[in-house]
């Protein structure tokens, strides 16, 4: 028993010695930059459609026989992209004919016709760069 008394007086000590932390500084700064730079790349398309027609007769010394000036309506087929559209336009093999009414003077003749379906189309294809700064400070002391 003599040989354990020492490891028992060992083990049985509840006193915990500590040593105080002290920090080894007084002031101190901490900086940080974050960048973020982001490629966006976008495609935009827009269409114009004209949905009727217009036809137009415009002129002096002339003569237009015929029972109307407007052609009759037909159907006109157009497929854009994939997609089939079905316009109504005028038919222009059944127009009015037009005759000078004196020959000989002065005239003036002009017809204008702007048939259905697309007019215009604009395509635009852009890239923007977006880039973000972030700069962060930390002021520290005891």
């Amino acid at each position: 028993m003599r040989r354990y008394l020492p490891l028992l007086l060992i083990l049985n000590t509840t006193q915990t010695l500590a040593v105080p932390v002290v920090p080894n500084f007084s002031s101190g700064t901490m900086s940080a930059v974050t960048r973020t730079t982001q490629n966006v790349t976008e495609t935009i398309v827009s269409s114009d459609f004209n949905t009727g027609h217009t036809y137009s007769i415009n002129g002096t010394n002339l003569t237009i026989d015929g029972s109307t000036l407007s052609p009759p309506p037909s159907q006109t087929n157009q497929t854009i992209n994939g997609v089939s559209y079905t316009w109504t336009g005028a038919d222009l093999t059944t127009k009015p004919n037009v005759t000078i009414a004196n020959p000989g003077e002065a005239f003036q003749y002009a017809e204008s016709y702007i048939g259905p379906g697309l007019s215009n189309m604009t395509t635009i294809n852009r890239t923007t760069v977006l880039e973000s700064v972030t700069e962060t400070t930390s002021v520290f002391s005891q």
